[in-house]
């Protein structure tokens, strides 16, 4: 049985950050940027509130039909990083000191790992960006992810688009692999912290 999709509104604000907040609360790099529990617990969800806010106004967030998962995706053009025209975009330095100011002024990581992912993100190529994708963890190891990120590979093998993601812990890298990504340039050693990958897939014919 197909995994129906549709695209959010402002409506689903609330639920997207939701689903986020709950699939990445263990998430090793989320860890990282807020380590302790209660300190995450309290303020893991105003981050997440924020990348639902910047991807509802420069791109595009599907959930299933049954508001089990979504995926944050924003469409790169050929030669930029970020996901807008001068607005706070995910690789916009500025815009994640801004973000660090309004979520949490002395946690230098919120910031940092901006700067870090935009150093490892391939420029040149138009793309699909796969920002983030949260599963809410009692329907994890469903599909609902993969049906997710194949939703929108499809579309990239027919309009002959590239795709790009950070994976944050190596079992999320292992199902992209599977999708046909391929670790692009080694992993992104966090300072003190867990690795990324980055992973860029070709179209497909």
């Amino acid at each position: 049985m197909g995994v129906a999709i549709r695209t959010a509104d402002e409506g689903d604000r609330e639920l997207v950050v939701r689903l986020l907040d709950a699939a990445f609360q263990s998430d090793p790099v989320s860890s990282w940027i807020f380590p302790g529990t209660e300190y995450r617990r309290r303020t893991h969800p105003e981050l997440m509130a924020a990348f639902t806010e910047i991807v509802l106004d420069e791109g595009r967030i599907d959930i299933t039909e049954d508001d089990s998962a979504c995926a944050l995706w924003l469409s790169v053009p050929a030669g930029q990083h970020d996901g807008g025209d001068g607005g706070e975009g995910p690789k916009d330095d500025g815009g994640f000191a801004q973000l660090r100011e309004a979520i949490d002024p002395g946690n230098e990581r919120i910031e940092l790992i901006g700067r870090l992912t935009a150093e490892v993100h391939p420029a040149g190529r138009a793309h699909e960006y796969l920002w983030m994708i949260g599963v809410t963890p009692e329907r994890q190891g469903e599909g609902l992810g993969t049906a997710l990120v194949r939703h929108v590979l499809d579309r990239c093998d027919r309009e002959g688009l590239a795709a790009y993601l950070e994976a944050s812990n190596a079992r999320s890298r292992d199902l992209y692999q599977r999708l046909g990504f391929e670790v692009a340039g080694g992993p992104l050693d966090l300072p003190d912290g867990p690795q990324m990958w980055p992973m860029w897939r070709d179209p497909r014919a």
